[in-house]
């Protein structure tokens, strides 16, 4: 959606989604537009809760049943496991989503990693479609006035055209952009604490045959997981760069993660929000 600077003013039920990578501060804005009467829809608390709650408890389950106590109490229905997905805390989507690697530390074969890969990706793409019946359900029934779409850092990388037209037609996308400065301390803080990703099918076919001929390795069970996914984070950062200014430049408007940092209320952000659009010269 692109408007002027006084049509953003004037507009009465805002919808915003945020795109950027993880950590530059697309929860946080959320977080604190949801004390000024912005609902917070989270792309990834819809996946886990609505899309993925099966698979997740599946899998769930399928270890419990390696346990001869347990097993027997839920074949008897005497017990029920339930998850706990919270806005702030999505462990049980990224168990699932896992990482690559051996078995013994915790890592995924190949065929089940990708198998995985691919009902995130499904789950995503459902997750944003069901925006436009959240604008309606957040003035409808939770009466909010606007909507503020917290997406997951993977947006870029579905490659399902459809999904940016319709956010596109039903928000103002506003792509968080780190700054050169700050891309080493973003990458250093994923590395330090390497979480479950996901990568197109091309990307990741590629940085594992550049990774196993790296680490001198013949087999995918023979990867450290989290060796991997440390290695790999710096290049899925610098590819989906421009992929986000592909959306973002003639679908939206761009903020850096260091005027992200300063906005304290919704004043600033709606302020910083008008830059952003009076930047790219009114309605772009």
């Amino acid at each position: 959606m692109k408007l002027t600077v006084e049509a953003f003013r004037a507009w009465d039920n805002k919808c915003i989604t945020l795109l950027g990578m993880s950590g530059v501060g697309k929860t946080y804005l959320s977080g604190l537009l949801r004390r000024h009467d912005w609902f917070h829809y989270s792309g990834d608390y819809r996946i886990g809760t609505r899309y993925l709650d099966e698979h997740i408890l599946d899998l769930i389950k399928g270890q419990a049943m390696q346990v001869p106590f347990l097993r027997d109490l839920l074949r008897q229905d005497w017990i029920f496991i339930r998850n706990n997905i919270k806005v702030d805390d999505l462990g049980p989507v990224l168990s699932f989503v896992g990482k690559l690697g051996n078995p013994e530390l915790g890592g995924l074969g190949l065929e089940e990693f990708n198998r995985r890969q691919a009902l995130y990706r499904q789950a995503e793409i459902a997750a944003m479609h069901d925006v436009p019946a959240f604008k309606r359900k957040a003035q409808a029934i939770y009466g909010y006035r606007h909507l503020v779409n917290d997406v997951g850092g993977s947006l870029c990388e579905l490659e399902e055209p459809a999904v940016i037209d319709l956010l596109a037609r039903e928000s103002l996308i506003l792509y968080i952009q780190v700054p050169p400065e700050d891309e080493i301390k973003l990458i250093q803080r994923a590395q330090a604490d390497p979480k479950p990703l996901y990568y197109r099918p091309a990307f990741l076919a590629a940085a594992v045959k550049d990774f196993l001929a790296e680490r001198h390795l013949e087999y995918v069970a023979e990867i450290d997981p989290d060796d991997f996914t440390r290695w790999v984070f710096p290049r899925l950062f610098h590819s989906r760069v421009p992929r986000y200014e592909a959306i973002a430049g003639p679908q939206g408007y761009t903020l850096s993660s260091t005027e992200v940092a300063r906005v304290r209320d919704e004043r600033d952000f709606l302020d910083l929000v008008e830059q952003a659009i009076a930047r790219k010269g009114g309605a772009g």
